[in-house]
């Protein structure tokens, strides 16, 4: 019998997450939930120093912020149900958070794309053309360079949920992942989604592989840049300042190539390349950022000294 569209709205979908691992569920919280504290004080740490200290309201930290602010949002999206999932053992999901879900999976993923790539542009600025940085780098243009990431990011976001939530789920609600994911989503469904699955690859190419092509051209550029250097200590100085943004590209681009790119594997090593993705590298990268700027850590002991003057003067 064909089911209307309007009844996916009643339905349920089911996390089947580290099912396998009864024993472990305890040890698999605490775990989760210490890795989730630790991302959401790191990146709410960046994000406040950046708005408190006038010493990191420049273009580089201005978007290492909106970084940290899609880190805080894809981890706050996805963790605490999977915290709910282990604790509880209940894996029902309901349709519209399943949607709420993946719109802010897609806003925030989208959006570490586009930043990471004007992350690059300024970097690019930064070392191949340092006499003209600030005056092309203006604080209407960095500012003008994230709304249009997030801009982009939202529309995206919004037009991908808007075709899963028209399509029909008659069979199988099991969803193999602790989030719910677009790829399993179209796998469950029952609709024809072949055009929807080229329009996916084909956005694929478009947003994840030509930004990523676009930083590598950067970078190449900043490298032959840094070589033209003639002091060795100047080449560290210019690499040191890029550094930081090159690890969390790293960091993003490696398990998300590994985890949409390729063929076969078990549901299994998705589930845990999904666990990278989401859980473990939105945690390392204020780690990456503050253990290897001293720009971020002269600022946490300046607001550590500005609230403790602020307590005692109160």
């Amino acid at each position: 019998m064909k089911m209307s569209n309007n009844y996916s709205a009643h339905q349920e979908f089911y996390l089947f997450a580290f099912t396998r691992y009864g024993n472990l569920q305890l040890f698999i919280f605490i775990a989760i939930l210490s890795i989730y504290l630790i991302t959401m004080l790191g990146n709410l740490l960046i994000i406040f120093l950046v708005y408190l200290v006038p010493k990191l309201q420049t273009p580089m930290y201005f978007l290492l912020s909106n970084l940290a602010a899609a880190d805080v949002t894809s981890t706050s999206n996805c963790v605490p149900k999977l915290l709910s999932i282990t604790l509880t053992r209940n894996h029902r999901i309901s349709f519209s958070c399943c949607m709420t879900q993946l719109f802010f999976f897609l806003l925030s993923a989208t959006g570490e794309i586009f930043i990471l790539t004007s992350m690059a542009y300024d970097r690019f600025v930064a070392i191949c053309k340092p006499l003209q940085y600030y005056t092309i780098m203006r604080k209407n243009v960095y500012i003008s360079m994230a709304a249009s990431c997030w801009l982009l990011s939202l529309l995206n976001s919004l037009l991908h949920t808007l075709l899963i939530c028209v399509l029909q789920f008659c069979n199988s609600h099991d969803i193999n992942n602790f989030y719910c994911d677009m790829i399993s989503l179209l796998a469950l469904s029952t609709t024809d989604t072949r055009s929807h699955k080229i329009f996916l690859f084909f956005e694929l190419s478009v947003i994840f592989l030509v930004q990523f092509i676009l930083i590598i051209i950067s970078y190449i550029f900043i490298f032959a840049a840094i070589l033209k250097i003639r002091s060795s200590g100047g080449r560290m100085k210019a690499f040191s300042s890029c550094i930081s943004h090159l690890i969390t590209v790293i960091l993003f681009y490696g398990p998300s190539l590994i985890l949409y790119m390729k063929t076969k594997g078990s549901k299994e090593q998705d589930t845990l390349l999904s666990m990278l993705y989401l859980v473990v590298v939105p945690m390392l990268n204020p780690l990456v950022y503050s253990l290897r700027n001293k720009e971020v850590w002269e600022a946490t002991v300046m607001l550590k000294k500005k609230i403790l003057r602020s307590s005692l003067v109160g």
